[in-house]
């Protein structure tokens, strides 16, 4: 019989117990960093916790592109919105390129949620060209706001018949004599549309329109553009929802556009410039409570120096005009939320916005003002919420189908392999023991949840680690049927394994590799595990089931082939071990007998 080589092969059947200290020790020392931690268990998602999921798609907005820069930037603003919900555990990753998960725990208000994250929070500041209240009695009070100091204006429910705004901290009167000069934006666009106006609006425009004598600078640049955008005003009607939503779509800040807002459950049509300043210059924005007044809460938002100077541009410009084109309208992603009217240049570099908000309302839109605006909008794929009792039972049904495929996988290796069987399973107990510990781990590394896929994909690699255990036991017996004893079956056994295991483990993972990055969603669980758990199957079969066979290899219950060790050479129908015998030596030559 043939001896096993010596090197390498020699070497790990001689001190297999490093490789059995070397994964001893790793476990010893993952398991104490998950302890250290406080990460004892590992995450749960949305489906077995209890939560919800949002799945978002981006869509190019007035020009930005779909790149990782736009949605990395994305993720970012959108966490920094859920975590000013004070959601501390919430979840917010890309995955794919044009899509965004955002993961929300049970105990959060999933509606409020939504809107932090679903909203691009685009503002805008822009004059008032025209305003005129639709599905209403025509003459109903134009929308207006209270101000104060800083400025001020109303949310979309404030029922105020006046507005003001001031720069010098006290009150600023509203019977302030208007100039005759108009903007020379207003100027045409508010003439063109003189005879489609209400009473309020006319008047405004006649106004506007004795003071100027050129038409020629209309907002929109143009004779053609200012005349489609007249029409498009002259027809909306933003009593209809299907109506508002599409309002402004697609306008560029330098455009004039139209818009829709609400005022005491009436809504109003408006006619606005292009943008005097942007949201991005707000450099602060937070939710007060007005204890001196009746205002009740409000916004309040402190610029920067680029936009304290254009505010102050521009409300020293809307000061010269009648109303309605001495307003400015606040649009937040195309709606008007407020439009107040300005009596002075405003230069104290903030501004306020106030009226029938609560405290919720005034809160959340100062945590999407403070955080920025969405450089991508995105549309609303799913949303999947599961209450905490639906999780409870689904990871109770996970770990049971689990446990139920363990079961069977223990009953028949004890059944078909008997003794060999306890190096199977204590090499699934530390396969279990890293899966679980490495799980606990990834959690806050990297963000990773357990999914019901994920449990699945668990499940499916207590099958694959199996595998391997039975094909390096099933070549240990072929080399015992061919008459070999156990411990040179052992090494000799372990090259021929070792590819298979190879092979069948590097097929798996391209599998899984691939499914992670062609799915989105949960299905990446699923991948996810199924790839970590195929990678410490070589790992356990490498340093811990080889190492552990050649020590057991030396013990006389499996040396000696006992019935119940699984190696009986008799029951494996093993053949007689081929002995070489030797030839009795022939006579050199021919044997010459002496005479006597």
């Amino acid at each position: 019989m043939a001896a096993p080589k010596k090197g390498r092969s020699a070497s790990a059947q001689s001190k297999p117990g490093r490789s059995l200290a070397l994964i001893l020790i790793a476990i010893v020392g993952l398991t104490g960093g998950m302890f250290a931690s406080g990460n004892t268990t590992p995450r749960l998602g949305i489906d077995l916790a209890g939560g919800t999921s949002i799945t978002l798609e981006a869509k190019a907005d007035q020009g930005s592109a779909i790149n990782k820069a736009n949605m990395d930037t994305a993720v970012e603003i959108m966490n920094r919105r859920v975590n000013g919900l004070g959601v501390s555990e919430a979840e917010v990753q890309t995955q794919g390129d044009r899509n965004i998960i955002v993961n929300i725990p049970k105990g959060t208000n999933s509606k409020e949620a939504r809107d932090q994250v679903g909203t691009t929070a685009k503002l805008y500041f822009r004059p008032v060209l025209a305003q005129e209240a639709t599905g209403a009695v025509a003459g109903t009070a134009s929308p207006s706001a209270t101000a104060d100091a800083s400025s001020s204006a109303s949310p979309s429910s404030t029922a105020s018949p006046s507005s003001s705004a001031s720069g010098t901290g006290e009150k600023a009167s509203s019977s302030s004599s208007p100039s005759a000069t108009a903007t020379s934006q207003g100027r045409a666009v508010t003439d063109a549309l003189k005879a489609d106006s209400t009473p309020s609006s006319s008047a405004s425009a006649s106004s506007s329109a004795k003071a100027s004598a050129s038409p020629s600078a209309s907002a929109s640049g143009t004779d053609a553009e200012s005349a489609a955008l007249q029409a498009k005003y002259a027809s909306l009607d933003c009593s209809k929802e299907s109506v508002r939503t599409k309002a402004g779509e697609g306008v560029k800040p330098e455009d004039a556009t139209v818009a829709c807002g609400e005022i005491s459950g009436v809504w109003y049509k408006y006619l606005l410039g292009p943008s005097a300043v942007a949201g991005t210059e707000i450099d602060k924005a937070s939710a007060v409570f007005d204890t001196q007044g009746a205002s009740g809460w409000q916004v309040t938002m402190d610029f920067n120096s680029a936009g304290t100077k254009k505010f102050a541009d521009v409300t020293a410009q809307l000061a010269q005009n009648t109303q309605p084109q001495n307003e400015f309208a606040i649009v937040l992603d195309g709606n008007v939320v407020s439009s107040p009217y300005v009596s002075s240049s405003i230069t104290g570099g903030n501004a306020q916005i106030s009226g029938s908000f609560t405290q919720e309302e005034a809160q959340n839109l100062a945590n999407m003002l403070s955080y920025g605006a969405l450089p991508l909008s995105f549309k609303e794929q799913s949303v999947t919420t599961v209450t905490a009792a639906l999780g409870g039972d689904q990871l109770h049904a996970g770990l049971l189908a689990g446990a139920i495929g363990l079961a069977l996988v223990v009953i028949y290796l004890v059944a078909y392999y008997r003794g060999l069987s306890l190096i199977a399973i204590a090499s699934l107990l530390v396969s279990a023991a890293l899966t679980y510990v490495l799980m606990s781990l990834l959690g806050p590394a990297i963000g990773f949840a357990l999914n019901l896929p994920a449990v699945c994909g668990a499940i499916v690699a207590i099958g694959i680690t199996a595998d391997s255990f039975i094909v390096y036991f099933e070549r240990i017996r072929d080399e015992i049927r061919e008459g070999r004893t156990l411990r040179p079956a052992v090494e000799r056994a372990w090259p021929r394994a070792r590819r298979t295991i190879l092979v069948s483990d590097f097929v798996s993972f391209l599998a899984a590799a691939v499914l992670f990055i062609v799915t989105v969603g949960k299905v990446q669980g699923f991948a996810f595990t199924l790839g970590l758990t195929t990678v410490l199957d070589v790992v356990v079969v490498f340093f811990f089931t080889k190492p552990l066979m050649t020590l057991v290899a030396r013990r006389k219950f499996f040396a000696n082939g006992h019935k119940w060790s699984g190696l009986d050479p008799k029951s494996l129908g093993a053949q007689p071990p081929i002995r070489r015998t030797r030839r009795p030596a022939g006579p050199a030559g021919p044997v010459e007998t002496k005479e006597a």
